[in-house]
């Protein structure tokens, strides 16, 4: 197997995981798809960066010039001793004995792992959001790598200002309980509220109550929830080619970067109906934020929030960190006024952009992008 890197090729000599969650094993001389597929390798097989396995054709006939320049042509068997690594590879291509493969299916789900953290230290948050208190442990050191220890969600009204100081006071102290008992110092424990949750009646009361226990508690605005979420959910490998909804119970927000700075964009959110707003008017305002998203960051998007959720947990394969969501118009076993409006939104997000590949990741949430940003 070999790797081509520009007019550079050399031997493959370790294993190599492609973007897309795809990873070449050069021992085995053979790709396993993220969804554990494992496809073996034959001479004259091409692979692209983006893990699209395309097959020799039988008549020799090179690739369409629109494919080429992510391809590697057929290099020689000929044993070649192992040089220093390259800069990342820009294909693959296998040796061994001819003979014709069929080009791999698309692989259904996606998996991206990022790097874990070494001698971290613990972290808490409290979100507490418009539809819901959660909370969320993580251990992240100082280059900011960081990984989800444990994480508890919790049902609220306040957004009907329904919730009693009471309600709010016990869960929050449950809470603190939890996360002192789990190895976080009580330094290292934050509050913060969401921008929906802040335009709450009784959050003022809420936020005073934790003042009173001696709490910083932290409120964001829309922009800055949007920021934060997507320095928690976009990798680092996909900031020039994916973008972050993160879709709430008060508000949408739609995040990229541009030029290296964060950029934000809100609209409505997934209890829009609450309001008595039609549907044909919150896809005409999601389509024109959506549509200001540069046309090369559109080959995925990740996506957060309750009704995503609920859209990856329908069609999740096992424990995967990562699940790609069926199109909206997939969804038709799915009820309740608030699922009704989050797809709406979703449809109208997909219809401006384009997007084809949605990624929910089950750990990531705005608010640990605020303990990334302290």
């Amino acid at each position: 197997m070999v790797v081509q890197t520009g007019t550079t090729t050399k031997v493959l000599d370790k294993d190599v995981t492609l973007p897309n969650g795809s990873r070449v094993e050069y021992r085995t001389q053979s790709m396993v798809l993220a969804n554990g597929t494992r496809v073996h390798l034959k001479e004259g097989d091409l692979l692209s960066l983006n893990g699209e396995l395309i097959q020799k054709s039988p008549s020799n006939v090179a690739p369409p010039a629109d494919a080429t320049a992510s391809l590697v042509p057929i290099a020689s068997s000929a044993p070649a001793a192992p040089k220093p690594a390259a800069p990342a590879p820009r294909a693959v291509a296998a040796t061994p004995p001819a003979a014709s493969v069929a080009t791999a299916p698309a692989a259904a789900a996606f998996s991206y792992r990022s790097e874990a953290p070494v001698n971290g230290k613990l972290r808490g948050v409290v979100e507490l959001g418009a539809s819901g208190f959660n909370m969320f442990i993580i251990r992240v050191d100082d280059k900011r790598n960081w990984k989800l220890e444990k994480a508890e969600f919790g049902n609220s009204l306040v957004m009907e200002n329904m919730a009693t100081e009471e309600d709010v006071r016990t869960g929050l102290k449950s809470y603190i309980g939890k996360m002192l008992d789990f190895g976080v110092p009580g330094r290292d424990i934050h509050f913060v509220v969401s921008s929906g949750a802040a335009m709450a009646e009784n959050t003022r009361r809420i936020v005073k109550g934790l003042e009173a226990l001696k709490y910083v508690v932290t409120t964001v605005t829309p922009e800055r929830e949007g920021t934060l979420g997507l320095r928690a959910a976009l990798p680092a490998a996909y900031a020039t080619k994916g973008f972050v909804v993160d879709m709430g119970s008060a508000n949408s927000k739609i995040s990229w970067y541009a030029n290296g700075q964060p950029r934000v964009e809100d609209t409505y959110g997934s209890k829009y109906y609450e309001k008595n707003v039609d549907d044909a008017t919150v896809a005409a305002a999601v389509k024109a934020k959506a549509a200001q998203v540069p046309a090369n960051l559109r080959g995925t998007c990740y996506i957060i929030g309750g009704v995503p959720y609920e859209l990856a947990k329908a069609v999740r394969q096992g424990q995967e960190a990562f699940t790609v969501l069926k199109a909206p118009s997939d969804y038709t076993q799915l009820s309740g006024a608030k699922m009704k409006s989050g797809l709406n939104i979703y449809q109208a997000l997909a219809q401006a952009t384009g997007c084809q590949q949605f990624v929910f990741g089950y750990d990531t949430n705005f608010t640990i992008g605020y303990l990334l940003s302290l």
